[in-house]
């Protein structure tokens, strides 16, 4: 194989690879005839203003926390993905799914910050390390991993919803959540990673909405953006990466470049305003409790919210410069 055919064959790889990443050709944004109606709206989004969630221990609490010190009994073993995954036995008979790797943190993190924001998410917890049985009944210390408890009464369905066909597309909080996504770096935002869960009994303290509609396995955030394994939980890479490159009337233009680019011409300036002032309410605690769930230093952490809210003032400049040409 000569050069020019073996340059020709990696060109053709890539591209294929990235289309098949991609799920296939992008379809534009199906918008509903009607708007949700306000209980179909809680199936997505809730707004928690009245009552400050904690980003800490999330919507499971400290009682659906994995014991740090347990023996945890393998399952079944997944490694096709990104991250290793264990399904697991626990104390109980209690059944978890553990991600290994640096996607463990980011998970964990934008779990808390969406649940915090409003947004559902199934109970996830992480450790810095535990206990494994394998399958010779041997104990093996693993690595950090991020702990998913499996519920009766919190049902995953088999079928998942898609970013560009579903029906809260247009809504302020559906557009605000892709910004505050892009915010993250949250790059791969395939629709198999979107989940729907039914609920057999209201959640404690939340309304009595019996279907989820959730953005699930977020660990691929807080790094580089791009379609072909970009590099996640990485700071340096985080404070390197743009977010809006330039204003033109009611259109934003942003420096992502990962899944669902189609999605970025329904964000309207009004969209960025309300994720970041959505972002704002956020508490210093809050902030900081989520991070800490996660496990990441201080330094780390503070060099992470410098660069959001480097993020959010960009969002809210952004989005009056488009009022003010507007007006003129």
């Amino acid at each position: 194989m000569d050069d020019r055919h073996l340059t020709s064959t990696v060109i053709v790889w890539a591209l294929c690879a990235g289309w098949i990443g991609c799920g296939g050709a992008t379809r534009p944004p199906r918008v509903p005839d009607a708007p949700p109606s306000r209980e179909q709206m809680a199936q997505f989004w809730i707004d928690p203003a009245s009552r400050p969630r904690d980003t800490f221990w999330g919507v499971g609490g400290e009682k659906l926390a994995p014991p740090p010190d347990a023996h945890y009994k393998l399952t079944a073993k997944d490694e096709l993905g990104f991250s290793v995954s264990y399904d697991v036995a626990g104390p109980d008979d209690v059944e978890w799914s553990a991600k290994i790797g640096p996607e463990a943190q980011t998970e964990t993190l934008l779990s808390r910050l969406l649940w915090g924001l409003g947004y559902h998410q199934p109970p996830l917890y992480y450790l810095p390390s535990w206990n494994l049985i394998e399958e010779n009944g041997e104990v093996k210390k693993i690595s950090e991993a991020r702990f998913r408890p499996k519920l009766d009464h919190l049902d995953r369905k088999d079928e998942f919803w898609h970013w560009a066909d579903n029906p809260f597309i247009g809504t302020r909080p559906f557009n605000g959540l892709f910004v505050i996504l892009l915010m993250f770096n949250s790059t791969d935002l395939k629709d198999d990673n979107n989940s729907i869960y039914e609920l057999k009994e209201p959640w404690a303290g939340m309304p009595d909405v019996r279907r989820w509609f959730v953005v699930r396995d977020l660990g691929a955030a807080l790094g580089e953006t791009g379609k072909l394994y970009p590099r996640r939980n990485w700071i340096d890479g985080f404070e390197r990466e743009g977010f809006i490159t330039g204003v033109k009337g009611n259109r934003i233009e942003f420096a992502y470049t990962g899944r669902h680019r189609e999605l970025l011409r329904m964000v309207t300036p009004e969209d960025l305003r309300w994720a970041a002032t959505r972002l704002q309410r956020l508490t210093d605690a809050q902030w900081k409790d989520a991070f800490r769930a996660a496990n990441y230093s201080e330094e780390i952490r503070d060099r992470y919210l410098t660069k959001i809210r480097q993020k959010i003032d960009e969002a809210l400049a952004a989005s009056q410069r488009a009022r003010d040409t507007d007006g003129v």
